[in-house]
């Protein structure tokens, strides 16, 4: 499969509603009957929005959006296909993303990864109680994101114990995309 990454082209209708397809495929409980105006708000003046592309069709998309000025970038979302995952899109999606954000001012790049599902031993505990120890000791039990970013260099920063709901918590993580700390 021949991958090219490039910025989404915001003015392709076509690819609009591939990448609202995409959206609706990767985050159903999220997105299911709103993926368009999620493509819409991804694809909003002042954000990032880079995609993946295999003979033509969109099979994945990141998007960011600055906060805190240009200094620290927000990403959301991250989407691969079904089909197309485990094959270093992802990677090479973030690694698009992270220079785009360095380019335009960025440092730091976070994201929220929320375990909504039980995936992690995060979920479905009291994260007031022992927080840190609890980071420190996270596990995958199902296949949760977390590592993915952890091996592309993002570390956990912290967490908002409840944030969808009782026990299901958002991780969040960050990583420093600048070339280094000024001395």
């Amino acid at each position: 499969m021949e991958i090219t990454v490039l910025l989404f082209e915001r003015d392709n209708r076509r690819l609009r509603e591939e990448a609202a397809d995409l959206l609706a495929e990767c985050f159903p409980h999220a997105y299911g009957d709103c993926a368009m105006e999620e493509v819409d708000i991804i694809l909003a003046d002042g954000r990032i929005a880079v995609m993946a592309l295999s003979g033509g069709n969109v099979v994945g998309l990141v998007g960011a959006m600055p906060r805190y000025g240009v200094t620290a970038w927000e990403l959301h979302p991250l989407a691969v296909r079904a089909s197309a995952r485990m094959r270093g899109i992802g990677t090479k999606l973030l690694q698009a993303l992270e220079a785009e954000c360095s380019k335009r001012g960025g440092i730091t790049l976070f994201l929220g990864s929320d375990d909504e599902f039980s995936q992690t031993t995060l979920s479905d505990t009291d994260l007031y109680v022992d927080t840190y120890a609890k980071i420190q000791g996270i596990r995958n039990l199902q296949g949760h994101p977390y590592e993915f970013y952890q091996k592309a260099g993002y570390a956990i920063v912290g967490v908002i114990p409840d944030a969808n709901g009782l026990g299901k918590p958002d991780i969040w993580m960050a990583k420093r995309i600048a070339s280094r700390l000024s001395s």
